[in-house]
This record gives C-alpha cells, sequence and structure tokens, in this order.
C-alpha cells in the first residue's frame, strides 16, 4: 500500500505577506511544493492532498496544483473556518480571522485518506533523506497499526537569521538509529538566536529559557495511520470546546501527537534527519530559498526541470 503525502497549505502568511505557498523559487518558478512533492513521488507515496483555503483555490490551482496532476496523482480539500464547527461554535467564533490551526487542517482531510500517511507544511524544506525514510516506514505498515512516525531535525539546523521559528522540542526514549520513540513534545513558539548566537526560547509569559540548539525538535513532519484521527477528534473536541471564542488560539498537530503517546493510543516512532532546513517565513528568505534550491540543481540533486508536462 502506497502512503499519501497530506500537506497542510492552508496557512495566511502573514509574516511572510503574502501567499507563500505558491510563491516561485525554481529556475522554472517551481514552488517549494513542487520540489516537496517531487521527492515524496520519488520516494514511495503514491498521492498527495493539499489541505488550501477557499479564496486560493484559483491561484493555487495556476501556480501550483494544474501542473503536479498532471504528473502525479493530486487532489485538494478545503480547511474552512465553519468546517467541525456546530452552529454554537460558528456564533462564538464569528469574529475570528484565523484558521483554527494544523490539527483542525488535517482532520478536514480525513474523507480524503484511506491509507498510512505523512503530514508536511508547505513552505518548509525536508529534505530526500525524510521523504525516503517516512515513506518506506508507512509502506509497510496497516490501517489498524497504532506505531506512527516522525522525522526529527537537530534544532540548530532549523534557525533562521530573518527572525524566531516556531519548533516542538522533543525528548526521545530509546536509541536513535535504532529503536528510538518519540517520548514527549512541547511545542515552542518563538525561537530565536540572542547575542553571542545564544538560542532562545521565548515563552508566552514573557519567560526567556536558553537552548543548547543540539535539541532534536518537530518540523511538523509526521506519518501516521488512519487510526490517528480517533485521538485527533477527541482533541479537537476539547480544544474547540474551549477556545471556540478565541480570536488567535490555534489546534496544533504536535500537541495532538503528543496525546496519542500521553493517553496511551499509540507510539511515534522517531526518525532522524542531518538535512540543513530552509523555508519560507520572511520576506528576506525568498531568495535564501531561491539560491538553496539552484545549488541542488547545479550539484545535480534535482533535474533543472522538475516536471516532463
Amino acid at each position: 500500500m502506497k502512503p499519501t503525502l497530506l500537506v497542510l497549505a492552508a496557512g495566511m502568511g502573514s509574516r511572510y505577506g503574502g501567499v507563500k505557498q505558491i510563491d516561485g523559487v525554481g529556475l522554472h518558478d517551481e514552488c517549494l511544493l513542487d520540489f516537496a512533492t517531487y521527492d515524496a513521488m520519488k520516494n514511495g507515496f503514491g498521492k498527495v492532498v493539499f489541505i488550501i483555503r477557499k479564496d486560493i483555490e484559483a491561484a493555487f490551482r495556476e501556480r501550483l496544483f494544474d501542473r503536479i496532476a498532471r504528473n502525479f496523482n493530486a487532489e485538494y480539500v478545503f480547511q474552512q473556518h465553519e468546517s467541525l464547527l456546530t452552529e454554537q461554535q460558528l456564533k462564538d467564533s464569528v469574529d475570528r480571522q484565523k484558521p483554527w490551526g494544523t490539527t483542525h487542517a488535517v482532520l478536514c482531510a480525513e474523507k480524503a485518506i484511506n491509507e498510512p500517511f505523512a503530514v508536511i507544511n508547505s513552505d518548509d524544506y525536508y529534505g530526500r533523506q525524510a521523504f525516503e525514510v517516512l515513506g518506506k516506514y508507512l509502506s509497510s505498515i496497516g490501517n489498524d497499526c497504532r506505531e506512527h512516525a516522525m522525522v526529527g531535525y537537530v534544532l540548530g539546523n532549523t534557525m533562521s537569521r530573518s527572525g524566531s521559528v516556531s519548533r516542538g522540542v522533543c525528548t526521545v526514549k530509546g536509541e536513535i538509529g535504532k529503536d528510538a520513540e518519540l517520548d514527549t513534545i512541547v511545542e515552542n513558539l518563538k525561537i530565536y538566536y540572542g547575542e553571542n548566537d545564544q538560542v532562545i526560547s521565548e515563552m508566552p509569559d514573557g519567560e526567556k529559557k536558553l537552548l543548547t540548539g543540539k535539541e532534536w525538535v518537530s518540523m511538523n513532519l509526521f506519518g501516521f495511520t488512519p487510526k490517528a484521527f480517533e485521538e485527533f477528534h477527541v482533541y479537537w473536541e476539547n480544544f474547540i470546546k474551549d477556545n471556540s471564542k478565541s480570536p488567535k488560539a490555534e489546534a496544533l498537530l504536535p500537541t495532538a501527537a503528543g496525546d496519542i503517546i500521553g493517553h496511551k493510543q499509540g507510539i511515534i516512532k522517531f526518525f532522524t534527519s542531518n538535512e540543513t532546513w530552509f523555508g519560507m517565513t520572511y520576506p528576506e528568505d525568498r531568495q535564501i530559498v531561491k539560491n538553496e534550491i539552484a545549488a541542488k540543481i547545479k550539484a545535480g540533486y534535482y533535474p533543472e526541470k522538475l516536471w516532463e508536462k
């Protein structure tokens, strides 16, 4: 059974200042998602499902989707404000502008998922190694398996010089490369470089703590079977009950993934990648990404033109 790649592409891009999901960065104006989809296709994935907002549908099709769909099995679903909400919750959240977060996005795609699947962000570069290891694992398990997976990265390889990043800081049990499993994951919403390249995590209450830069972190690259939806629904129901009137609260996928472990509903195998991250968080990141992609093409890592048609 070939796994599916599920792409979280409904974000607002407020820090970037535009629809970064479909911004061209390749030599032929390919988007960052072209390269992720290409890597997944080459490593055993059988389908890609994009989660988008309705207001970007036309541009999304023109700039990305129609091209990928000519070369790979692809579809898209919508993450809408009203999705999964009761009538009362809709009334409570009438003034909310932001999407409901990544767990909500994944639940919006549930009907399109019939096999083990990987989840990625639309604005992060993960590298081929990650798709290779996750594709191989997900192809080996069935829909009823409760042994999920993720690929962790070294924090120092995922930092940005342009501003702060949000990362799920992980603790791991077992031995990396053998029997490692995720133990805990704590979302740190603001990690940045301070003086003398100190790595600082600033908590919502303003407290600052120093990190080493060697911590394992989540980049939202998870691998799940459909069994994970059971716990995601539990997490979402509790979240929306407490936050339906909140203008900013988000149902975060790392938190829901952590609940799978905390509630003893499964395990998350911990694979790793030594690739260096780059992504589209801030406007100045675009040129960095373009340079990185061009360098990989020059080195033969990618063909100059990804798609045949």
